[in-house]
């Protein structure tokens, strides 16, 4: 009762409804991540009380995970790397004459997804915290091996190069300073390269820069002034809510694997999204409709991500531990205020753990409302043209990579990664594996060596229970998707005549 008190005194509540509308838009921003939004925010909270300064944190973060759907679905550009699966549908839908669906479709499965999480950060708290800080090194990679069994689901038309573009990510993945020693290594002599590739970077290059580039080959329709999505802008709140709760199993489903994935440390929403999102198309009756505007993609793919808001809070709660960057500027914001976090938390500062759990719901409340009465105002950014949208969003895409960490080498990487990206995007190769690729590589080479590093004994990835069950997960999930694939061909071949 006490947090309740002064989550819902309107001093708050003004100011998360602030944080809420200040993360929808910074995270539709290309290149404005929802830790960059955060870290703005932090400042700016120490002059309040605990309590109200985390509120309003936590309503930056809530909004934060479900703006990057905005572009994602409007642009085809991932606002955020935890968006980037929401592009495969959501994109699809707008461009087929229907964004106010996909943008609602987004907003709902996003709602739901952080009411679920927040449940289950409620009731769970401390027995899934206990499970995730038990697991090791070795547990890591090999979940971070069986998440890379995404990239079958993620290949397109070609297996051939669907692995190729995964294995071009890897390899980025490897430039620049070694995670472990911090020695140099490809970068073959460039001071360019001696940093290693930012993620963001190869995040904006591969899909905003080759997405303009594409935008911008036809001259004519430049100069006719054609839109970015043509289409009907218009939304049907309540039915779009209804659809989606249509879905209850994909629902529930995506949102527990976000909650999992928030709640091991260093995993989080970029990973929760494709993880969700090929769950659903493996246990779709229709796969081959995923890619295509599905609304099942876009559920799954939102509703994971924005669920990882309330998982990674529960290691941070029950043990002091951050699930991700913006879990560790959350502790850091406590910290400022003298609270110490740890497993005492709870039990030392329960009013402010409560009011945590009611500002959670609070923010998912708010970002809804927002989203519903700014909508048509976001959708109007279907309306103008491409000669005004591409520029306007190159800019921003420019500005983010910069601010990242305020070099300009950083241009000239994202200049020449953004043509990578154009390229392999002309010659049909998907691009979705290569940013998995540079998303997993680094956690699992960190999680490799660690392990060896504490005992060289390779046999412990098999002895190990956890870590066989995770190897042993992605041995069958290869193998489901080579049947499937070979289904899909049998299936396409009109070379048999059963008579």
């Amino acid at each position: 009762m006490l947090g309740a008190a002064e989550v819902l005194s309107l001093t708050t509540l003004a100011m998360m409804l602030a944080g809420a509308i200040a993360g929808i838009i910074a995270a539709a921003i290309p290149g404005f991540t929802v830790t960059m939004a955060i870290v703005l925010t932090l400042p700016l909270t120490f002059t309040m009380d605990p309590l109200q300064g985390i509120s309003v944190m936590l309503s930056v973060y809530v909004g934060g995970y479900t703006g990057g759907l905005i572009s994602a679905a409007l642009l085809g550009i991932p606002g955020t790397p935890s968006s980037v699966a929401t592009t495969f549908d959501a994109f699809p839908m707008a461009r087929g004459g229907e964004p106010g669906r996909a943008l609602s479709l987004g907003v709902w499965a996003s709602f739901f997804g952080t009411v679920i999480s927040t449940a289950v950060l409620i009731v769970a708290a401390p027995p899934l915290a206990v499970f995730a800080v038990r697991l090791g090194p070795w547990e890591y990679f090999s979940l971070i091996v069986f998440a890379l069994t995404i990239v079958a689901s993620l290949v397109g038309n070609s297996l051939q190069r669907g692995l190729i573009a995964a294995l071009i990510g890897l390899a980025i993945s490897t430039i620049g300073a070694d995670p472990i020693m911090g020695r140099p290594r490809f970068d073959m002599g460039w001071e360019l390269l001696r940093a290693g590739l930012p993620f963001l970077v190869v995040l904006i290059g591969i899909f905003a820069i080759s997405q303009l580039a594409s935008e911008v080959e036809d001259a004519k329709a430049i100069k006719r002034g054609e839109k970015l999505v043509d289409g009907d802008i218009d939304f049907k709140t309540w039915s779009v809510m209804r659809e989606v709760l249509s879905r209850p199993v994909n629902l529930v489903r995506s949102s527990m694997v976000g909650v999992a994935i928030g709640a091991l440390p260093g995993a989080g929403g970029s990973i929760a999204n494709l993880v969700a999102y090929d769950q659903a198309k493996r246990a779709s009756k229709t796969p081959e409709a995923f890619g295509t505007g599905t609304p099942d993609g876009i559920v799954a793919s939102e509703s994971g991500n924005s669920a990882t808001a309330g998982g990674g809070l529960i290691p941070l709660i029950s043990l002091g531990i951050p699930g991700s960057a913006v879990d560790a500027i959350l502790m850091a914001s406590l910290m400022v205020h003298g609270i110490s976090v740890g497993p005492r938390l709870i039990m030392d500062n329960a009013d402010l753990v409560y009011g945590m759990f009611i500002a959670m719901a609070v923010s998912s409340l708010m970002m809804l409302v927002v989203c519903v009465v700014s909508m048509r105002a976001f959708l109007r950014v279907a309306e103008v043209p491409k000669w005004v949208v591409v520029p306007v969003v190159l800019v921003c895409c420019v500005v983010g990579s910069f601010a990242l960490n305020n070099r300009v080498t950083d241009l000239y990487l994202l200049a020449a990664i953004g043509l990578v990206g154009y390229a392999l995007k002309a010659l049909d190769y998907p691009l979705a594996p290569l940013v998995l690729g540079v998303i997993l590589g680094p956690i699992a080479e960190t999680n490799l060596r660690r392990a060896l590093m504490t005992d060289a004994d390779w046999t412990l990835f098999l002895t190990r229970p956890v870590s066989l069950i995770f190897l042993v997960a992605a041995v069958l999930s290869v193998a489901w998707a080579i049947r499937g694939i070979l289904k899909a061909r049998n299936q396409a071949d009109p070379g048999k005549d059963p008579a």
